[in-house]
């Protein structure tokens, strides 16, 4: 069995992540013999992503910005700092801290999510009566079926 220090052990786990010079100065063309550049990372925590989410409540592009700032260890750099990357190297780096956070998904499995019934009965809810994603979340089975049922009688 895993004990309690085992289970904490990753959140000082920290990783050196390449940024090839193609993501870090897309304009520059060929990048024929340049040097890869690298980065410390380290596992965003659930207290993490709970600090992340409220953060970013009112902004869901935030969400990605704060998420490569919690989790660089170097460079440190600030949420302005980070606000100031161009995007390609911030979704890079989201990527990366995605993946070793546990968190990421292949595009198989977002492909499932998006057929599922629910995630489907979700987004034509939110199409036919402009509910958000906290609206829908909060009806129950029985509201989804009977609000389905009645866009499909009409």
């Amino acid at each position: 069995m895993l004990t309690a220090e085992d289970l904490l052990a990753g959140r000082s786990l920290t990783f050196e992540v390449e940024v090839p010079e193609s993501v870090l100065r897309p304009a520059n063309g060929s990048t024929a013999g340049l040097a890869e550049r690298s980065v410390r990372l380290r596992p965003l925590t659930v207290a993490d992503l709970q600090l992340v989410v409220r953060a970013a409540k009112e902004s869901d592009s935030l969400l990605g910005t704060l998420m490569v700032q919690r989790a660089l260890v170097e460079p440190a750099l600030s949420v302005a700092d980070v606000t100031a990357l161009h995007v390609g190297l911030v979704q890079y780096l989201l990527r990366e801290v995605n993946r070793i956070s546990g968190i990421d998904a292949t595009s198989e499995e977002l492909a499932e999510v998006k057929d599922a019934p629910l995630a489907r009965a979700a987004f034509i809810l939110a199409r036919e009566f402009g509910w958000t994603p906290e609206e829908i979340g909060e009806l129950t089975l029985g509201q989804v079926l009977l609000h389905l049922q009645l866009l499909d009688e009409r």
